[in-house]
């Protein structure tokens, strides 16, 4: 998942309204990653163990001076390009907020954020380091933070360790906070199941019961930013998940059903990805590969990701009904898609031409 911060208007505020966006100083959160402390401790043996440290008393220095005061209905939002940041900057831009968007430079600029009407700063590193600093300073009002479900059974995996760490770290700063964790995004079904299987390619999968509870992003970003305006929500841990959890067979068996035609599934067993993640911790320049892996590891296990709903409906005052399934979300986009094709197919006919 995608890295995802945002930081939040006054807890008491209720919502700006469906205003025209404006440009103007930006308020929210980070991403506290710079605050962890990851190094990789000797190895005893076969094994190599993260040795993460938590150290939130570095974000609240004292010599730092009142900041400019942040408008009320302004709002930043950091990793503003991923598949849920860009949605929460939709969002925010809809209900009328001032949003300013931090992103890394990168050869693809984030135009499609300034065409939507944000700010776009691109941040580096030492940027980021400061940020949280910044956010203390200037009395930032909530401080949202996207994190992973499960992420603290998980240590031996880098991305789940560093999420926890920041969980704890954002919980020690003293700022009003609300931590959401995620299991899984609807919209990377696209490109994973539903994209292959159209176009005839091979699908992957492994043989592992893992069951999801996968979530539209659009969803996320509505009931984030009620939480945000909830008082009772301040300070809390929550888990976003969908109505149902998935198997990924039985979602290619969803995507089968409503593109009318089987899919080239290639099994890859789960003792396949210990292995190649055992074999790539020999070499440094392979580090970064053997840490996608056991992410990729815990999520071809027998772990669920998902969580009972039913409380955080009633604290936010939601109603299960208006939360998309993924049979819903499947069926319209292989509807549309499906409509697409035969459009095209249709105009190729009237534009042949026959000697």
């Amino acid at each position: 998942m995608a890295s995802t911060s945002l930081a939040a208007l006054p807890s008491q505020l209720a919502s700006p309204g469906r205003l025209r966006p404006r440009r103007g100083r930006a308020a929210l959160s980070s991403t506290a990653r710079p605050h962890v402390l990851l190094h990789r401790a000797p190895r005893g043996g076969s094994r190599c163990r993260l040795a993460v440290t938590c150290n939130a008393q570095a974000v609240a220095p004292t010599s730092i001076a009142q900041g400019t005061p942040v408008r009320p209905t302004s709002i930043l939002v950091v990793g503003a390009t991923g598949t849920l940041g860009r949605q929460v900057v939709r969002r925010a831009l809809d209900e009328g907020y001032d949003v300013r968007c931090l992103v890394r430079p990168r050869p693809a600029p984030a135009d499609f954020l300034r065409d939507w009407g944000a700010t776009v700063v691109n941040v580096d590193w030492e940027g980021k380091v400061a940020l949280i600093q910044c956010a203390k300073a200037m009395g930032i009002q909530k401080y949202v933070f996207y994190s992973i479900h499960n992420c603290d059974k998980h240590p031996e995996v880098p991305l789940m360790e560093i999420k926890h760490c920041t969980e704890k770290f954002i919980q020690d700063s003293g700022l009003d906070y609300i931590i959401i964790r995620l299991c899984g995004f609807m919209q990377g079904l696209i490109g994973q199941y539903a994209v292959p299987i159209l176009e005839e390619k091979s699908v992957w999968g492994t043989d592992a019961p893992t069951r999801i509870a996968y979530m539209d992003t659009q969803d996320v970003a509505r009931l984030t930013f009620i939480a945000m305006r909830n008082e009772k929500a301040t300070k809390k841990l929550l888990t976003f998940a969908g109505p149902r959890a998935w198997t990924t067979q039985e979602v290619i068996t969803l995507c089968e059903r409503l593109a009318g035609q089987d899919a080239n599934v290639t099994t890859v067993p789960v003792a396949v990805l210990r292995f190649t993640r055992q074999l790539t911790r020999f070499f440094q320049w392979t580090n970064d590969v053997a840490d996608r892996l056991a992410f990729s590891e815990v999520l071809s296990s027998d772990t669920v990701f998902s969580a009972p709903m039913s409380e955080t409906y009633q604290l936010l005052g939601v109603d299960a009904n208006d939360i998309l399934s993924l049979e819903k979300y499947l069926q319209d986009y292989f509807t549309n898609i499906l409509k697409k094709l035969k459009d095209l197919k249709a105009q190729s006919k009237q534009t042949d031409i026959f000697f």
